[in-house]
C-alpha cells in the first residue's frame, strides 16, 4: 500500500515522498511487500523457508522454490523455470513471510511441487529479456490489427514476453466467449512463439492502466488494491445512498470498490436500530418507514390520511423505540408531526469584510464603465436638440445652420457657458497666485 502523499514519478520513484521507494509502506509499486522481519534471527535450529516470491508484469506472481546456498534477496533479478525455457522475474519476498503468503493465498506448503529458481541472472539472460521487452508494443497494435481482421469481440490490451523470447502471453478483454483457435494460429505464425491468451477482467484493466477516481486520488486499483472484492448494490442501500449507476461506477464501468470500505460499519450500526419493516400507528395515522439517518439518528417516516395530504417527518431513535413499545400494549400514541423536526439553524455570516473583492466568483461578469462623463457638453447638446422650440429654449448649434449672428447667443454668452461646463475662464486657483501676463515675443 502506498504512502497518502506519495505518487509515481518517471523513474518509478515516489515524486510526493522523500523515502526514494523504501518507505515503510513499500513505496508506490503495489507488487512490492515490506518485509518486516528483514534482520531478525530464526530460532536455534530452525532452517530458512525454501521459496521466494517472484513477481512479474502486469501484478502477475508466483512461488517459486529457491535451492539452498542461492542467498537471494529482495530486489534481485533471477532466472526461473518456465515451459518451454526459462523466464526472468524479480524477487519481492523472502523467508517467512513467502510461507504466511502462501498459506493467505491457499498455496500448498509443500514446495518439491514448485518450480525452481535456475540461477541469478546473469548481463546475457537481462540482455536477452530487454530485448523482448522492446517487441511488446509493436506485437500488442498488430495483434489488435489481426484480431479486428478476424471480426472477434475483443480487445488485446497488454502483451507480455518470457525472459527468453520464446512464449508472449495476450490479455483480453471480451464480454461473451471466444473461440480464438484460429486467432492464435495466427499469431503464432507471425510472431514465431508460443501464444497463451489470458482474459481478465474490465477491473484489471483499470489497475494496469491506472487513472484518476472522483476522489481527485489515483485509482486503489492501481496504486495498492490487490485483490478484488464482489461489490453488489446492497452496499449502497446500506449506506443510504442513491443508485445512480453514474456515481457508483467507477472507470471500469463497475460498482467502485470503495463502497466496501465502511460497508461493516454501516451494517454495524444499523443492527441496533429499530427494524424498518414495523410501523408507527399513532392517532395521526400509520407512518411506514422511509429512511434512516445514521449520522443524526433520526428515522423517517411517512404518514397518509384519506382526505389529507402526505406528511413526512423524521423522530429520534428513542422516541421510535417508545412508540413501538406502546404499539406492543395496544396503545397509539399521539404525536405532533409538525414540532418533531428540529429547526434548521441559520448559517452563520463569516466575520471578515471583503475589501478587494478578490473573494467574489462574479466580479468578471460585470461590465467596464465607459470611460465617457456624463453631464458634459455632449449631454447638454442633446438635450437642447431635443427639447421643442415651444418651450423657448435655445437651439443647439448643430440644430440651426443659419449664418453667425442669426439666433445665436452673443459671444459673450458662450463665454459664459463654456466657463461653467468646461476648463476655459475658470480664472486662477486659489491657492495658486495670479501670474501677470507675458508680452509678446517679437
Amino acid at each position: 500500500m502506498g504512502c497518502a502523499s506519495c505518487s509515481s514519478g518517471k523513474d518509478g520513484k515516489p515524486s510526493g515522498c522523500k523515502s526514494n521507494g523504501y518507505c515503510s509502506s513499500s513505496g508506490c509499486n503495489k507488487l512490492g511487500v515490506f518485509d518486516w522481519l528483514t534482520g531478525v534471527p530464526l530460532p536455534g535450529g530452525q532452517q530458512a523457508f525454501d521459496a521466494v516470491e517472484v513477481r512479474f508484469k502486469n501484478t502477475r506472481k508466483g512461488f517459486y522454490r529457491c535451492p539452498p546456498g542461492l542467498g537471494l534477496t529482495q530486489g534481485d533479478a533471477v532466472a526461473l523455470e518456465a515451459s518451454p525455457g526459462h523466464d526472468v522475474g524479480v524477487v519481492s519476498l523472502t523467508g517467512e513471510l513467502v510461507r504466511a503468503q502462501m498459506s493467505r493465498k491457499e498455496k500448498e506448503m509443500d514446495t518439491f511441487e514448485l518450480r525452481k529458481v535456475l540461477r541469478k541472472a546473469t548481463q546475457e539472460d537481462l540482455d536477452r529479456w530487454h530485448a523482448a521487452r522492446k517487441k511488446e508494443d509493436e506485437t500488442l497494435f498488430a495483434s489488435r490489427a489481426i484480431a479486428r481482421e478476424a471480426r472477434h469481440e475483443m480487445k488485446v490490451t497488454d502483451v507480455e514476453y518470457q525472459g527468453d523470447g520464446t512464449k508472449a502471453i495476450f490479455y483480453y478483454v471480451a464480454e461473451d466467449r471466444i473461440d480464438f483457435r484460429d486467432l492464435v494460429r495466427k499469431l503464432s505464425d507471425r510472431f514465431k512463439v508460443r501464444v497463451e491468451m489470458k482474459q481478465i477482467g474490465a477491473r484489471q484493466e483499470a489497475g494496469r492502466i491506472g487513472g484518476i477516481g472522483s476522489c481527485g486520488r489515483e485509482l486503489c486499483c492501481s496504486t495498492w488494491l490487490t485483490d478484488f472484492r464482489s461489490v453488489t448494490t446492497s452496499a449502497a442501500r446500506y449506506q443510504q445512498l442513491a443508485l445512480n449507476p453514474q456515481k457508483l461506477a467507477g472507470q471500469c464501468g463497475k460498482l467502485k470498490c470503495c463502497l466496501n470500505y465502511e460497508l461493516d460499519m454501516y451494517i454495524e450500526a444499523v443492527k441496533s436500530y429499530p427494524s424498518p419493516n414495523a410501523k408507527l400507528k399513532t392517532k395521526q395515522g400509520v407512518g411506514a418507514h422511509m429512511k434512516t439517518d445514521i449520522f443524526l439518528e433520526k428515522m423517517w417516516y411517512g404518514f397518509k390520511r384519506p382526505g389529507e395530504p402526505f406528511v413526512m417527518a423524521g423522530f429520534p431513535i428513542q422516541v421510535v423505540r417508545d412508540i413501538l413499545a406502546q404499539n406492543k400494549e395496544g396503545v397509539e400514541p399521539e404525536v405532533d408531526l409538525n414540532m418533531v423536526d428540529e429547526p434548521v439553524s441559520a448559517v452563520k455570516a463569516p466575520d471578515y469584510e471583503n475589501v478587494v473583492g478578490q473573494d467574489d466568483l462574479t466580479r468578471f461578469d460585470q461590465k467596464a464603465k465607459s470611460g465617457k462623463r456624463r453631464g458634459g457638453r455632449n449631454d447638454r447638446d442633446r438635450k437642447n436638440r431635443d427639447r421643442p422650440r415651444a418651450e423657448g429654449g435655445a437651439p443647439s448649434p448643430t440644430q440651426s445652420a443659419a449664418p453667425q449672428g442669426a439666433g445665436q447667443p452673443p459671444p459673450q454668452a458662450r463665454s459664459e457657458r463654456r466657463g461653467r461646463g468646461g476648463r476655459r475662464d475658470r480664472g486662477p486657483r486659489p491657492d495658486r497666485p495670479a501670474q501677470p501676463p507675458q508680452p509678446p515675443q517679437a
